[in-house]
C-alpha cells in the first residue's frame, strides 16, 4: 500500500517522519516533550525544524472528516488547531496496517487544562477558564459549528491578560450547519456541563487541584454565562423612536465584550415610532483588530485591550492626544513596549507571551506602587518583575511535563 499524504502548505519534511512505525513506539528522536491532553487516541508532538505538530492516529475516513472541518474553521477566522495533513495509508515493517494520522500544527504557549493546574493554577481560577469555554462555544454556534462533544479536554489554552482564551483541539465529533438551532445548542451546553463536572472531579480526585472544587458553581457559570453572552449578541431589543441612543448603546456593550457589529438588523414600523434591532453578524476581535491597525501587533483580544488601556495613558500623560494616533502609537511601542521586552533574558523567553509579560508587568506596577505610596516607574517595575517573578515561572512554549 502506497503512503499517502494530503497537506495544505506541505512541509517536506513530513515525508522523513518514521510512519511505519506505530505513533506509541516513536522515540525523542522526533517527539518532543510538549504537554498532551488526555485523548482516547495516541498524540504525540512532533518537531520538524522550526515547526511543531502534534500529530493523532485515528481511522482514515474520520481523520480526512476532521482535517477538512478544522480547514473550514480555519477560513471562518475561528479559534481552532490549524489543520497541515492527512497521512494515510501507513503500513508497519510487516506490512501490517496502520492507522492514518491527522496533522495539526501545534498552538505556541498553549496549554491543557491539566498542565494548567500542574503550573501553579488553583480552584479559583476556574472561573476565567470556564468563561473562556462559554466565548468559544458561542462564537462556534454563531459560525454555525455543532460541537457534539465540549469538554475541557478538547481545549487548549492560552493565557490572555490575566484570563484565558480557549481554542477548539478536537473536532472529530463537531457538524457545521447553516444555522446551529436551540436543541443542538442547549445539547452542546449541557453535554459540556457533564464532562467539566466529571473532568474537575477526576482532577479533584488526582490531587492536582489544592482546594475543594466546587463542580456544581463551575457547571452553574458556565451555563448561565452562555446563556448572557448568547442573549447580548442575537437578542432583539425593542424601543421607542425617542430612545435611538440605545442603537449605539448595544454595540457599545458589545465592543466592551470584544465583539465588532459587522451586521445590524434595523426595523421599524409604519409609522416609525418603535425600533426594533437584532446584531445579525457579530466577530470577536474588536480590539484586536484595533491594536494591530496601530502597531502591527497579533495578540489575544484581552491583552489587546490591556496594551491599548496602556497606550491611552502613555498618550495623556505626554499630553499628545492632538498627535496622529498612528505616529503615537509606534512612539509608544518603541519607547516603552519593546524596550520591556528586550530586557528579558533569553532563557526565560518561554515562559509567557510577550504581550503576557508586558500585561503582569502592569499588574506588577499596581502592587510595587501600592507598596511605596507613589508610582513607580514602568522600567524598574520591569526590571523587578523579571527578577523576582517571571524567572521563577515554567516554560509554557516547552515545558518538561507529558502527561
Amino acid at each position: 500500500m502506497a503512503l499517502r499524504i494530503v497537506a495544505s502548505r506541505p512541509d517536506p519534511a513530513i515525508i522523513t517522519l518514521p510512519w511505519s512505525t506505530p505513533l506509541e513506539e516513536w522515540t525523542d528522536d522526533h517527539v518532543v516533550p510538549l504537554p498532551r491532553g488526555l485523548s482516547r487516541h495516541v498524540v504525540r508532538i512532533v518537531r520538524l525544524k522550526d515547526r511543531t505538530y502534534a500529530i493523532k492516529e485515528t481511522q482514515e475516513d474520520i481523520a480526512f472528516r476532521e482535517y477538512r472541518l478544522l480547514r473550514d474553521l480555519q477560513r471562518e477566522g475561528l479559534p481552532a488547531v490549524v489543520p497541515q495533513g492527512v497521512v494515510a495509508g501507513r503500513v508497519d515493517q510487516q506490512g501490517q496496517e496502520l492507522p492514518a494520522t491527522l496533522i495539526t500544527e501545534h498552538l505556541r504557549f498553549s496549554l491543557p487544562y491539566r498542565s494548567l493546574f500542574a503550573h501553579g493554577m488553583t480552584a479559583d481560577n476556574l472561573p476565567s477558564l470556564v468563561d473562556a469555554i462559554v466565548v468559544l462555544l458561542v462564537r462556534l454556534h454563531l459560525a454555525g459549528f455543532f460541537w457534539g462533544d465540549v469538554s475541557l479536554s478538547n481545549v487548549l489554552f492560552r493565557r490572555s491578560a490575566g484570563g484565558f482564551s480557549a481554542y477548539l483541539v478536537d473536532a472529530e465529533t463537531g457538524e457545521l450547519h447553516d444555522e446551529v438551532g436551540e436543541r443542538m445548542r442547549e445539547h452542546d451546553v449541557t453535554l459540556g456541563c457533564e464532562n467539566i463536572f466529571a473532568e474537575l472531579m477526576d482532577l479533584q480526585a488526582s490531587g492536582a487541584v489544592g482546594t475543594e472544587v466546587d463542580g456544581f458553581a463551575v457547571i452553574t457559570r458556565l451555563r448561565e454565562q452562555y446563556a448572557a453572552l448568547w442573549a447580548e449578541l442575537t437578542d432583539v431589543e425593542e424601543f421607542s423612536a425617542s430612545e435611538m441612543w440605545r442603537i449605539e448603546s448595544r454595540i457599545e456593550r458589545l465592543n466592551d465584550l470584544g465583539f465588532d457589529v459587522d451586521e445590524l438588523d434595523i426595523v421599524t414600523d409604519f409609522d416609525g415610532d418603535q425600533i426594533r434591532i437584532q446584531p445579525k453578524v457579530v466577530e470577536l476581535g474588536h480590539h484586536r483588530r484595533e491594536l494591530q491597525a496601530l502597531t502591527g501587533m497579533t495578540v489575544e483580544d484581552a491583552q489587546a485591550r490591556r496594551l491599548l488601556n496602556d497606550l491611552a495613558a502613555y498618550t495623556a500623560h505626554f499630553d499628545l492626544g492632538r498627535e496622529d494616533r498612528h505616529l503615537v502609537a509606534n512612539k509608544w511601542l518603541t519607547e516603552v513596549y519593546e524596550p520591556i521586552m528586550a530586557m528579558i533574558p533569553p532563557d526565560a523567553r518561554g515562559k509567557l507571551e510577550p504581550a503576557e509579560v508586558f500585561h503582569e508587568v502592569l499588574v506588577h506596577r499596581w502592587y510595587l506602587s501600592e507598596q511605596a505610596g507613589e508610582e513607580v516607574g514602568i522600567f524598574e517595575t520591569a526590571r523587578d518583575y523579571i527578577d523576582t517573578v517571571l524567572t521563577s515561572k515554567p516554560d509554557e512554549i516547552i515545558a518538561a511535563t507529558d502527561e
